[in-house]
């Protein structure tokens, strides 16, 4: 079992940063592969960006590539999302999820078993 934990969200202008936290409970958060998700208002949740476990493989969607950025740090139990150049339609709730299995990569939201409570970002123009 693993809780989640995210922070990190805010208001931010168009074309600026911010830093998403997720932060695990539980001694083996390394056999856990973790993704990002982001759902806006009136919308399906969508993949936004994964992490394996132990090899620290990542994946991510097309509209986030080459813009943002996971990783993720075992010792503290934590995966972070560096998000830039922040356009109006990356506003969403963004949620952190994880999956035991170290070496998954999937951007089904229906594969991962863990969630937490969503940390909201809202990019203006």
């Amino acid at each position: 079992q693993v809780q989640l934990v995210e922070s990190g969200g805010g208001l931010v202008q168009a074309g600026g940063s911010l830093r998403l936290s997720c932060a695990a409970s539980g001694r083996t958060f390394s056999a856990y592969a973790v993704g990002w998700f982001r759902q806006a208002s009136g919308k399906e949740r969508d993949f936004v960006a994964t992490i394996t476990g132990t090899t620290g493989y990542t994946y991510y969607a097309d509209s986030v590539k080459g813009r943002f950025t996971i990783s993720r740090d075992n010792a503290k139990n934590t995966v972070d999302l560096q998000m830039n150049s922040l356009k109006p339609e990356d506003t969403a709730v963004y949620y952190c999820a994880a999956v035991r299995n170290p070496l998954f990569r999937s951007s089904d939201p229906t594969d991962y078993g863990y969630w937490g409570q969503g940390t909201q970002v809202t990019v203006s123009f």
